[in-house]
């Protein structure tokens, strides 16, 4: 199998884990897969996912995996806490290196640069102008967080 897509790399990754009986990586994939699916074929008519889309479902399913590790740890089930920390190492590695604070504030402040935002109202415009190099590279929160930051001053 020579398919060069994330989706063919994930269906290829599968079939290792299920023969290597990872259990945990099989489970987490074929969820991941199924998620692709989902997205597919929703909406009024069947496509197939570009990487790009791809790369947003795994980055959703992990946003996924970060909440419900963080809820079963305030519900003090450190257990199930365990079992979503260990899914979410598996969709890391599908995802883009995350940006550090210090590059995602230079991205930050050249966006607000470019859009000659002087203000919270603006927000919106430097969000837009900043995602587009950030590109899945950094949560949207923290991207949020860090806008908020450069406009108050």
């Amino acid at each position: 199998m020579t398919d060069t897509t994330l989706k063919g790399t994930l269906r290829s990754d599968l079939h290792d884990a299920m023969r290597s009986k990872d259990k945990v990586r099989a489970g987490t994939l074929r969820m991941t897969l199924t998620a692709i699916t989902n997205a597919e074929v929703a909406g009024v008519e069947a496509k197939e996912l570009t990487d790009d889309e791809v790369l947003k479902v795994i980055a959703k399913e992990a946003k996924k995996r970060k909440e419900s590790s963080a809820a079963y740890v305030d519900a003090g089930r450190p257990e199930l806490a365990a079992v979503e920390d260990a899914e979410l190492v598996i969709l890391e590695a599908y995802l883009p290196k995350q940006l550090g604070d210090a590059e995602l504030e230079r991205i930050v402040r050249a966006a607000v640069d470019s859009t000659g935002a002087s203000g919270m109202a603006q927000m919106g415009q430097v969000m837009k102008a900043a995602q587009a190099d950030i590109a899945g590279r950094a949560d949207g929160g923290r991207v949020a967080a860090i806008v908020k930051q450069v406009l108050a001053g």
